[in-house]
């Protein structure tokens, strides 16, 4: 049987809908993305848990964020590493679990972005980083953007460059990484106008982290596509 694996978009796509934004049910999410899924009992443990009627708002124990996150393709997720990530780390971004002991989808989202700049940044740029888009850590309404759009927004840039047809380069000056970077700087132009009042004063600002966001996840993709050519060298 294959692994079960989910696109960072697809992620996005699942914790929309558990939030009851997106149209699509939490099923219907999981199986326009796995082809071929037609039974719950084929899903991992997590997945089947959180596909549960439950009453009020969707929560998370740590246990079940590690368990999502690690569906995450090139996404290494250790829970010990996650709980200091909470406990010291960003707890200034994380907070304590909104829900009883457990955590919102929104903070949930905020550990995903967290594991995604990890790739390049130090824990002091992310802070800085994120500070930037998200305020007052016990109200996400008056964040610049919303942690699960913010999360959207780069996923779906990325699912262009590694899930989609390379666009033909129509001119032939430029190195290929030039054309990949102006690509994604393009297409995160393009991603702005998805999200709700945002002033103007602030796209700059909300452009750079959605650039930063989405290279940092394609630093990841190399840095896993290296340790499997090591692996593959070595075995």
């Amino acid at each position: 049987m294959k692994t079960f694996i989910l696109t960072r978009k697809n992620m996005a796509d699942l914790l929309l809908s558990l939030s009851g934004i997106n149209s699509r049910s939490p099923i219907k999410v999981l199986q326009d993305s796995w082809t071929g899924l037609h039974k719950e009992k084929n899903l991992p443990p997590i997945i089947q848990k959180l596909l549960k009627p439950t009453k009020g708002e969707t929560g998370f124990s740590l246990n079940e964020i590690v368990s999502l996150g690690n569906l995450i393709e090139f996404t290494n997720f250790p829970q010990s590493t996650v709980q200091n990530w909470v406990k010291r780390d960003v707890k200034g971004l994380i907070g304590s679990p909104q829900l009883g002991k457990k955590y919102t989808i929104e903070q949930a989202a905020m550990l995903f972005i967290v594991e995604d700049l990890k790739a390049t940044l130090d824990f002091e740029s992310i802070r800085k980083i994120l500070t930037l888009v998200f305020n007052n850590i016990e109200d996400r309404t008056d964040d610049i953007v919303n942690p699960t759009d913010l999360y959207l927004a780069y996923a779906t840039v990325f699912d262009q460059i590694h899930h989609q047809t390379l666009p033909s380069i129509k001119k032939a000056d430029g190195s290929v990484n030039e054309h990949i970077d102006g690509f994604i700087k393009e297409e995160c132009k393009t991603m702005l106008s998805t999200f709700d009042g945002i002033k103007e004063e602030n796209l700059n600002i909300v452009l750079n982290v959605l650039i930063v966001s989405v290279l940092t996840v394609q630093a990841g993709f190399y840095q896993a596509t290296t340790k499997k050519y090591v692996t593959d060298s070595l075995s």
